[in-house]
């Protein structure tokens, strides 16, 4: 508590805001100010302040806000360390989970059952720290999401939402307290297709695969363009920023493609972040706050998504001397104009494990190639498309160019490059692997493969590298079988991310930040955009509630320098 005198001190008003929110609560500040004021002499010409009319604006603001958000009188912390917040103890846990079962009816809707904790608190898909939640959560509507983080807030538990548990990043980890899991998987409800309008309503928990297939199946001939992991869903789609293979023609989630969501705010609130619109001036883009946020300001329960029409597309491959050749070509193609739905980069460690793998009918050339998918209205314009990608390809050395003679080799040679994981996987017997992306300029893209590739065959590790080329998203898969070549696993992944920074580029294109990338932001973003997300944070969940330790990294001061 503040000592009677301390309002003296206090000059600029953000010493004074700063200060305040060091207090435990806010009745220490009204005591105190109450004290100050019943000692204050009357005010004279000389001895007038304004301090105490500000205080007064901004204790009844900050009570306002805390009584109408939360229901009781708690300030936003200076910090976002999941230290600095105080969580409920494991009684106020099980009380919670005993609240939870009477206020849904169904025996399914709420579990504790040790298999359910450990498949949300782990992933085959990363070597991030695994981290059980307390209890497992199924809503099937927005009224039941408010119902859980109310839950939530009454009893201090954090609160991670999952989506469809794909994440490289470890997004969905439990934290040090446990906490509640929100498993999205029950809202997975295409709610009204309008196909005049090229736009769509979904629940989160609706995968992008099975959006297109129904939307095949009855036949209206759109799709949604955003392509990544086979078993994605719109909620973490948006969540994590995604792309895929797709995003040189059609951007990615940070694009136009989620036009609006329905979203539970920390504090219960229901909010629809604008109307179905294609396009709107009216304020900031609010929607945008939320892509990429990774749950950490909202419980995503209903998104209207973009459509785009369905084009006829045809496959070629061809091959090059290097990487350096394979990306300059690409420039070049993509500065012609053509019609380029994707453009994939498979280096020639990856085409070596293609033929390893065994699954393709071809036998590929082992050297550095480029995966193209061409698209246009017509026959005779993807015919035009693939003379003209031809032509260019050869001026940098490009041979072997196969266009696909049918749709069905069309598709083979695609899923060739889709099956990287399993493919990659061939090059070292009884290996896992580990798969992060970077991206950076595409200019940047031969020098950063290049010297990304000489890193890691100094290092003794097995490994290859595929990238949406088009748009300089690179990745990488690298192999290991022990927990000494894992270790020299991360180092190399390190080494690539900052590589990637120095070359203007990003820690990660397209998988999130999740626990995995958040020790880079500073270093990428700059400490006050770092800060100013954490205003944003510390503003909509001033408990420190929803997915604590993701995204948001350790402040500058104590963050742990690697050497």
């Amino acid at each position: 508590m503040f000592p009677p005198s301390c309002f003296q001190r206090l000059r600029p008003s953000i010493n004074l805001c700063t200060n305040l929110a060091r207090s435990r609560s806010i009745k220490q500040h009204a005591l105190t100010f109450s004290r100050r004021q019943s000692s204050s002499v009357p005010f004279t010409r000389s001895s007038r302040s304004w301090s105490p009319i500000i205080i007064g604006f901004i204790a009844s603001g900050l009570i306002g806000y805390s009584l109408s958000a939360f229901g009781k009188p708690y300030l936003i912390s200076e910090a976002l360390e999941e230290t600095e917040h105080k969580y409920g103890t494991p009684k106020d846990f099980e009380q919670a989970i005993r609240e939870l079962r009477a206020l849904f009816d169904s025996d399914d809707a709420v579990s504790t059952h040790p298999e359910d904790l450990r498949i949300h608190g782990y992933s085959e898909n990363d070597y991030h720290p695994s981290a059980p939640h307390t209890v497992i959560v199924y809503p099937k509507s927005t009224e039941d999401v408010v119902k859980i983080v109310k839950t939530a807030v009454k009893y201090r538990m954090p609160l991670t939402p999952f989506s469809g548990g794909t994440c490289l990043e470890g997004s969905y980890r439990g934290g040090p307290v446990g906490g509640i899991c929100v498993d999205m998987s029950s809202m997975n409800k295409i709610i009204e297709i309008h196909e005049a309008d090229s736009d769509l309503v979904c629940q989160p928990g609706v995968g992008w695969m099975e959006i297109n297939e129904t939307l095949q199946k009855k036949g209206i001939p759109l799709f949604f363009p955003l392509d990544p992991g086979p078993g994605a869903t719109i909620g973490g789609m948006m969540s994590t920023g995604c792309s895929g293979t797709n995003a040189v023609r059609y951007g990615t989630a940070k694009g136009e493609w989620f036009l609006n969501a329905t979203v539970v705010l920390p504090s219960g609130e229901v909010i629809k972040t604008r109307q179905r619109a294609r396009k709107s001036a009216a304020g900031f883009d609010t929607t945008k706050l939320f892509i990429g946020a990774e749950g950490t300001l909202g419980i995503i329960t209903e998104v209207t998504i973009r459509l785009a029409p369905v084009l006829p597309t045809t496959v070629a491959v061809v091959h090059f001397p290097d990487v350096k050749h394979a990306t300059e070509a690409v420039i070049d193609v993509m500065n012609h104009g053509v019609g380029i739905q994707c453009v994939e980069l498979c280096d020639s460690e990856f085409m070596r494990s293609i033929n390893l793998f065994g699954a393709s009918q071809r036998k590929y050339p082992e050297q550095d190639s480029l995966f193209f998918k061409f698209q246009g209205p017509t026959s005779a314009s993807l015919a035009e498309t693939a003379k003209i990608v031809k032509e260019t390809v050869q001026k940098y050395g490009g041979t072997g160019f196969e266009l696909a003679r049918s749709e069905k080799e069309a598709r083979d040679l695609w899923a060739d490059r889709k099956n990287a994981l399993y493919s990659g996987l061939a090059l070292l017997e009884g290996s896992r692997g580990w798969s992060t992306d970077v991206c950076v300029p595409v200019s940047k893209l031969p020098q950063l493969v290049y010297e990304t590739k000489k890193d890691l065959q100094q290092s003794g590790l097995v490994s290859i590298v595929i990238g949406h080329v088009g748009d300089g998203n690179f990745h990488t898969l690298l192999l290991f079988r022990n927990d000494k070549e894992l270790e020299s696993v991360r180092e190399a992944v390190h080494r690539m991310v900052e590589r990637a920074i120095k070359l203007e580029g990003t820690c990660t294109g397209e998988h999130g930040v999740g626990i995995g990338k958040r020790e880079y932001l500073y270093e990428e973003l700059g400490e006050g955009t770092v800060e100013l997300m954490r205003s944003v944070k510390r503003t909509l969940d001033p408990l420190g509630l929803f997915n604590p330790g993701k995204l948001y990294p350790d402040r500058i001061d104590k963050k742990l320098k690697r050497s």
